[in-house]
């Protein structure tokens, strides 16, 4: 029988800085113990790799973090620690491009976005490319078959969507409460359809832009603000009784929609930031306003292993999420992909297909 011969080089779109994206070959390392080669399905794209500073300090690198892959080959004992069996050729994956030890410290608290290896390890060279290779940690913690009923397509969202169950999950939930979420991009819609599957009663979405609105009503929000032509915190008191939302969404990175946030939040209620603002930035807020109301201010950083698991088994169950996608590209358009993210007014979901964009 011929041997099968693996890829050495694969073509990347690459961040090299100052908005500069470049399609070029990048060398692929020999499969180890416990690794995966994969073949690069599809990929979204992520609007914090359109920020200037995040993406800017840690250039050069490639691009992508939210693939659907299959399985090329496989080096000795790759196989994932919750069962399952061996991984195998030809298997449909998510790949976590970070994954936690599940040991220390910090992995026992459940923070596995803080535990060093989490933050250590990335699939190489990157996502956004056309194969790459699975360190033994991801294969062992953090990377899931993906069942036959879901597409590839909706495969990219498991990591995005994950980040948005964890940002529910600190928030504190519980059936009956009342949402408001401040942005209405494409996590702010995951963020209305999780909040709307975990029980909420009611929820608000505020944006600026008229068409992502539309797409939150049609989503499910029971009402939608444009903060161009109305102040947003009057019509979450409006929507709520006059007295708030018991958990505040806010997923524009600013201290503005910060403190949009703050003024529409209910005593008792929670606040989560769920993007980072720029570096030095500073946001002033009365404190004693929320101490004698009791308010929880909580950040919302990336997600884990539970969250991914349970990103999976949401989609798999048919969360309304196909409204969600508008642009697709193939990898020699990774430019051109990134450009199109940028654009508030058309863009939720932009996708990569490293082999073949569909017709």
């Amino acid at each position: 029988m011929a041997r099968t011969v693996l890829p050495t080089v694969t073509r990347a779109a690459v961040y090299e800085g100052n908005g500069r994206v470049d399609v070029r070959e990048m060398p692929l390392p020999s499969l180890g113990p416990g690794e995966l080669l994969v073949k690069i399905r599809a990929c979204g794209l992520c609007a914090s790799e359109t920020l200037r500073w995040y993406a800017d300090a840690k250039a050069p690198f490639v691009l992508g973090h939210e693939p659907v892959a299959e399985i090329v080959a496989c080096g000795p004992d790759a196989a994932p620690t919750d069962g399952g069996g061996p991984f195998r050729p030809g298997e449909r994956v998510f790949v976590h491009h970070h994954a936690p030890c599940m040991q220390c410290r910090r992995c026992l608290r459940g923070d596995h976005v803080q535990c060093a290896t989490w933050r250590a390890t990335r699939l190489v060279p990157g996502a956004l490319s056309q194969y790459a290779v699975v360190p033994a940690a991801n294969t062992r913690h953090d990377v899931l078959r993906v069942p036959e009923g879901l597409t590839d397509e909706e495969a990219t969202l498991i990591e995005p969507l994950a980040t948005v169950l964890k940002s529910v999950r600190r928030s504190g939930l519980r059936r009956g409460d009342r949402v408001a979420i401040i942005g209405l991009g494409v996590m702010g819609l995951l963020h209305l359809v999780a909040a709307r599957a975990a029980g909420a009663e009611t929820i608000v979405g505020a944006d600026m832009v008229a068409w992502r609105l539309e797409r939150a009503r049609l989503l499910g929000a029971d009402v939608v603000v444009n903060g161009t032509h109305d102040p947003i915190p009057p019509q979450v008191r409006s929507a709520t009784g006059g007295e708030g939302a018991e958990v505040i969404f806010v997923t524009p990175g600013s201290c503005e929609a910060l403190q949009t946030g703050v003024e529409c939040v209910a005593r008792g209620g929670t606040l989560v930031a769920f993007t980072p603002a720029g570096p030095g930035e500073r946001w002033a807020v009365d404190v004693g306003d929320l101490f004698f109301k009791d308010v929880s201010i909580v950040m919302s950083y990336s997600a884990g292993p539970m969250d991914t698991r349970e990103a999976l088994t949401l989609l798999a169950k048919g969360l309304p999420v196909a409204g969600l996608f508008t642009h697709r590209f193939g990898l020699e358009e990774a430019a051109e992909a990134y450009a199109a993210l940028k654009d508030a007014d058309h863009a939720l979901k932009v996708l990569v297909y490293p082999h073949a964009r569909p017709a």
